[in-house]
């Protein structure tokens, strides 16, 4: 090798440094670029005298969850459903139930007790068989469903009834295959409904006062519900889940009137 083709070493180096530097500037932008993407709901927001604004803010786990926000009392009472998306507001999915633990590569009724059995049990409508969920025959309204939002998005509405001064919002969200070391695909081996729902639903809430303040409330996770939506209840121990606490970076209410 001739002593002057050293030189070409160093370029090289420099050349495959700019090449790493301006590959991973590109990611960033991408990434950047993906949490900025902003949907933006209007439901029912012309209809209703209280407005509410809530800004969701995706983490780094969302992969099209599904997720209802509604309104209690401050005893823990139901009150109204804000919004619920599409596919579990008619019961009917992607990937149609196919039985014996199968899926139709086609969009189909699919019925999933475990993905938001805390606003399912809280609701209490009944549509089949004793199910708390919507299904095709008994779904949620078109008003307050569309959709799921792709990422961070931002819901304006409105109440439909007259509400007490202080109340509650909450937000209950799941998201499919979403395993940890914990919630494994073998720990109900014999539980379809909980192998549809992985990890289970996190239920965020954030507490109210419409005395006119249009300070942003943060809403928090405040526990989970059941693995296979057996039953209603809140399970306040979250310490054995980990990317289900990602989906929302950060989740805030502002109230006006």
């Amino acid at each position: 090798m001739k002593k002057h083709d050293f030189k070409i070493f160093p370029n090289i180096f420099l050349l495959i440094v700019a090449i790493l530097f301006f590959s991973d500037a590109v990611a960033q932008s991408k990434k950047n670029n993906e949490l900025q993407q902003i949907d933006t709901l209007y439901i029912n927001y012309d209809q209703g005298q209280m407005k509410i604004e809530l800004n969701f803010l995706k983490g780094k786990s969302h992969n099209h969850p599904t997720f209802a926000i509604w309104i209690e009392d401050e005893d823990g009472s139901y009150l109204e459903t804000l919004f619920v998306t599409e596919y579990i507001s008619k019961g009917v999915f992607a990937y149609a139930d196919a039985g014996e633990w199968s899926w139709k590569n086609e969009k189909g009724e699919t019925l999933r007790p475990a993905a938001l059995p805390y606003w399912s049990h809280k609701r209490n409508v009944i549509s089949r068989d004793s199910l708390l969920i919507p299904t095709p025959e008994n779904p949620v309204p078109d008003a307050i469903s569309s959709a799921t939002p792709k990422g961070s998005f931002v819901l304006r509405t409105s109440t439909s009834d007259d509400l007490p001064v202080s109340f509650n919002i909450l937000l209950e969200i799941n998201q499919t295959w979403d395993w940890n070391e914990y919630w494994t695909n073998t720990k109900y081996p014999n539980d379809k409904d909980y192998k549809t729902s992985s990890q289970p639903s996190i239920i965020y809430a954030g507490e109210i006062d419409s005395t006119g303040t249009t300070d942003k409330i943060r809403l928090k996770p405040i526990g989970h519900g059941h693995y296979s939506g057996k039953d209603g209840k809140l399970y306040t121990d979250v310490s054995n889940f980990t990317t289900a606490l990602e989906i929302a970076n950060e989740i805030t209410v502002t109230i006006t009137k």
